[in-house]
């Protein structure tokens, strides 16, 4: 008697993703690339950026604001953390240089060393009377690793405080800022009326790492009443999903 064999297709059934696998799946497809406006649920970001150029803290100070745009009325006080390497590589903040609303309102801490700092920004997290926080570290202490990172996350998811920290020429090493920019000084377009005049501030911005977003490479620029973002390979600046309202609203240090 002649075997018969069956030629029939085979289904192999593949066991199901887990529910936090196919979330993550999901949140992936569905990433967009960020632009002004979209950063309102992002607690703790990082800049890395070169010292000396002050690009690092301007666009710091940019984002913050940016994130911080539908709330205009907010008077609380702001906190501003350099450990001594920074103070030395960039200088201490120049008041009648930042944005007139926020300069009466600024809060420096000069701390000694990065484990002072480190224990002031976290302080400062854990206060919901500041609208947010700035941090200038230099360098990649060893003081700053990962467990130390996590800890800022946590206390700024925890509190609502959001910490923007700028890496002054630091190596981009393991950390949990749920965003990640890589920051450079770029030629600002020519004043329209005066061209002796210095230009608005500008930024080459690379987002290399987000949770929520695509990575992108941005030119970024204050104009005024909002921040402008161009991406790569565009052709007109970007100010974010709503319109702002018109008034002397620098979203930079000057």
């Amino acid at each position: 008697m002649n075997r018969i064999e069956s030629r029939s297709p085979v289904h192999v059934l593949s066991p199901p993703l887990p529910a936090g696998l196919r979330r993550g799946l999901a949140t992936t497809a569905r990433a967009a690339h960020w632009k002004p406006g979209r950063a309102t649920g992002c607690r703790h970001a990082e800049v890395f950026a070169p010292a000396g150029e002050a690009s690092g803290a301007g666009l710091a100070l940019a984002l913050a604001r940016d994130a911080l745009f539908d709330d205009a009325e907010d008077q609380r006080p702001w906190l501003w953390v350099q450990d001594k390497a920074a103070l030395r590589l960039s200088g201490r903040p120049y008041r009648p240089g930042l944005p007139p609303h926020l300069r009466h309102r600024l809060i420096h801490v000069a701390a000694t060393t990065p484990e002072d700092a480190l224990f002031a920004l976290e302080e400062g997290l854990r206060c919901r009377d500041l609208a947010f926080v700035i941090g200038e570290i230099a360098g990649n202490p060893r003081a700053l690793d990962f467990t130390a990172s996590r800890r800022l996350s946590l206390a700024a998811e925890k509190h609502g405080t959001a910490l923007w920290l700028v890496r002054l020429d630091a190596r981009t090493d393991l950390g949990s800022a749920r965003m990640r920019w890589r920051a450079a000084a770029a030629a600002s377009p020519p004043p329209r009326w005066n061209l002796q005049a210095p230009g608005r501030a500008t930024w080459s911005a690379e987002l290399f790492r987000a949770h929520t977003f695509q990575p992108g490479h941005w030119t970024l620029r204050d104009d005024d009443t909002a921040l402008a973002a161009e991406l790569a390979g565009s052709r007109a600046p970007d100010y974010g999903d709503l319109v702002r309202g018109s008034g002397a609203r620098s979203l930079a240090a000057g």
